[in-house]
């Protein structure tokens, strides 16, 4: 793959692996919150869900709606094979760059 891609995108397709069957918005947005130690918008989990998936890196599929929800569906999400050695190239990418870097780094800032 070209792009490695952003934190946040990986944040969210972490967040697919770790929920498993049970990654639909919601969830997803409080898994990747988890993530990245901080709160995160639904607007761009949601944007980034639908460039993933644009990508071709994620699947999503409609579950039928349910008395609970009104009768509404919901979206569930999962990493496609492509997602999944997209992500393996980042975690690569990421750790050849700190390769033989002393941590943590030192000096003025």
């Amino acid at each position: 793959m070209a792009d490695i891609l952003g934190g946040f995108e990986q944040a969210v397709l972490l967040s697919l692996v770790k929920l498993d069957k049970e990654a639909y918005g919601r969830s997803i947005i409080r898994e990747a919150s988890i993530c990245l130690n901080r709160e995160v918008a639904a607007g761009a989990v949601y944007a980034t869900l639908d460039r993933l998936e644009a990508k071709g890196l994620i699947a999503s599929s409609l579950s039928p709606g349910t008395p609970i929800r009104d009768g509404r569906a919901r979206r569930y999400f999962r990493l496609t094979a492509a997602g999944v050695r997209a992500l393996n190239e980042s975690k690569t990418a990421l750790e050849n760059l700190w390769r033989n870097t002393r941590w943590p780094l030192k000096g003025n800032a």
